[in-house]
């Protein structure tokens, strides 16, 4: 197979989709392996790393897109690649997608009439997203130290230092939602001295936080009335919340805010599905935070591209398993013998076969099934 790589040129992005290892595991399969080059110095990886593990480095996005099988990429195609995405019928393109958040990316993909299959949904049968979890574990990680920046003067909050110091109270930081980016919000947090506590729907995942965190961290089971109790006396609100493949649900209203502590901080993780603030909409590591009433928001919708040497890494380790058996048996034989790479599958020539972005965006829903 031809498989290209790509540089993302969303803003502020410098992940790229393979390392110089999976371009060296790929090629001593048999597999042509096509990198854009430059594509990985954001990661700080040179060109010549990609050239001397069998790359063939290519000078122009265009033409790794109309000569590649399967394209490899970091984030979703953004409006100045849509023309791209129709260079190479039958094309496979695997990436994170969040379609449930973009009508105009969806609506791309399907005039396109290719494959795309997203990193996000591909799920196990313990319901774990292996894809996912690399980037939720740096996202959560970055969370309350772009948090405790922020509540610091400079950068916008009411002056207050997270740990605190002895004789005066540390910050109150309350993350809502206990899968991957939570507990690993949680870990930075209760290390940085804070006061944490943590909120989920799922009595076991907060028996889970219990024990990891062997009771220094509270927990609370998620309601309307706890969510409202907890932002009002926090200091930083940090929104983990995930629903699979759909948008998240809006649990912080702009109400709520305006009863919130002026200088408080609010960090969306979820801003890549919609966001579970009311007043959430995506920003830029350039330009990261806004205004709302007196609180400030953190909406970033790639956070992990502010570490792209360490998340680079970490994407890479989880997704050359399934490149390297798309590559192997092609898309069609690699999702009938791998359940939970079928799950990634969103949209297949023109058709969209994966139901939560179906429901989310008023689509028409194709079940895979139907398309194989």
């Amino acid at each position: 197979m031809i498989i290209g790589v790509v540089t993302e040129i969303k803003t502020d992005e410098g992940r790229v989709a393979l390392t110089p290892a999976g371009a060296r595991e790929l090629t001593s399969l048999g597999h042509r392996v096509l990198v854009e080059r430059g594509a990985g110095l954001g990661s700080s990886i040179p060109d010549e790393q990609y050239a001397a593990n069998g790359a063939t480095l290519v000078e122009r996005a265009d033409d790794v897109w109309a000569e590649s099988e399967m394209v490899l990429k970091v984030k979703e195609p953004v409006a100045e690649e849509y023309h791209r995405l129709s260079a190479h019928e039958g094309q496979v393109l695997f990436t994170y997608l969040h379609l449930a958040a973009s009508r105009e990316c969806t609506d791309a993909l399907v005039r396109a009439g290719n494959v795309a299959i997203a990193y996000e949904t591909v799920r196990l049968p313990d319901n774990s997203l292996p894809l996912l979890a690399p980037m939720s574990e740096v996202a959560g990680r970055m969370a309350p130290m772009m948090g405790a920046h922020h509540l610091m003067r400079p950068g916008g909050g009411h002056g207050t230092l997270v740990s605190g110091v002895p004789g005066v109270a540390p910050a109150k930081v309350v993350i809502i939602g206990a899968g991957v980016s939570g507990m690993s919000a949680a870990t930075i947090a209760l290390g940085l001295h804070a006061e944490v506590t943590v909120l989920d729907k799922n009595l076991e995942r907060l028996r889970h936080v219990d024990t990891v965190f062997d009771g220094r961290v509270a927990t609370l089971a998620s309601s309307v009335l706890s969510i409202e109790e907890s932002c009002r006396e926090a200091d930083v609100v940090i929104g983990a919340v995930l629903v699979v493949g759909a948008r998240a649900p809006k649990l912080v209203s702009n109400d709520l805010v305006a009863q919130m502590k002026p200088g408080s901080v609010l960090v969306d993780i979820a801003v890549d599905q919609g966001g579970c603030f009311e007043a959430t909409r995506p920003t830029t590591h350039s330009d990261p935070v806004f205004a709302v009433h007196d609180s400030i928001f953190y909406c970033v919708a790639n956070m992990p591209g502010a570490v792209p040497a360490t998340s680079t890494r970490a994407l890479s380790n989880a997704t050359l398993p399934y490149v390297v058996e798309l590559a192997q048996r092609g898309w069609r034989g690699a999702v009938a013998s791998d359940a939970a790479l079928a799950e990634g599958v969103n949209v297949v020539n023109g058709r969209v076969t994966y139901g939560p972005v179906a429901e989310s965006l008023g689509l028409d829903y194709s079940p895979l099934a139907s398309v194989l």
